[in-house]
């Protein structure tokens, strides 16, 4: 319940005055960018950075809400699917960083498909965000494992260093400054 409270909070209340910040700071910056000395087109700079920030941060959480309180009945899903939507809601990203996704093929299971297309799209997203100069190559596989499923998401990106395994997974957890990759901190929590 205060889940849900939150989310109508942070999709109103926190956003509202979030857009009009963000709008006059962009206005300002187009009329007056040119008008004002280097310190000034710095401080209009961070003005906009902070506020589309802000607004990623709050569609983020906003998202991270969802994740239990928006969930569907589980049923049977092609997790196949699944996978190919998240790659269609990258192709842009894939495109631009020449990467090659691959995949087993993959299990029918009980889900939730939204949740799992997400899952598999903050996961490969992640692997053609981290990494170095090489194109990515992600391979997604799916195994039986008892009577459950494991899937896995393999790819050449820069890694994660084993101490950081249980921390990274963390609401607003970042192994890097924020200028050398974007992102809030939430992809992997949800």
């Amino acid at each position: 319940s205060e889940l849900q409270q939150f989310a109508y909070v942070a999709s109103h209340d926190l956003q509202e005055p979030l857009r009009i910040v963000g709008s006059y700071a962009q206005l300002f910056e187009q009329r007056y960018k040119t008008q004002v000395d280097e310190k000034g087109q710095k401080w209009i700079f961070y003005m906009v950075d902070a506020s589309k920030r802000m607004q990623r941060l709050i569609e983020d959480l906003l998202a991270y809400s969802r994740v239990g309180t928006k969930a569907k009945e589980p049923s049977l899903v092609d997790s196949h699917k699944c996978v190919q939507d998240a790659l269609a809601n990258l192709r842009l990203a894939i495109e631009r960083s020449a990467a090659e996704v691959t995949h087993d093929h993959l299990p029918k299971v009980i889900a939730d498909s939204l949740q799992l297309t997400q899952l598999f799209q903050n996961l490969v997203g992640n692997a053609l965000k981290y990494r170095d100069e090489q194109p990515p190559r992600v391979h997604i596989a799916g195994r039986r494992d008892g009577t459950h499923w494991r899937f896995s998401v393999r790819d050449n990106g820069i890694g994660i260093d084993p101490r950081f395994h249980e921390r990274i997974f963390g609401l607003f957890q970042r192994l890097h400054e924020r200028g050398k990759y974007d992102g809030t901190g939430i992809g992997l929590a949800i």
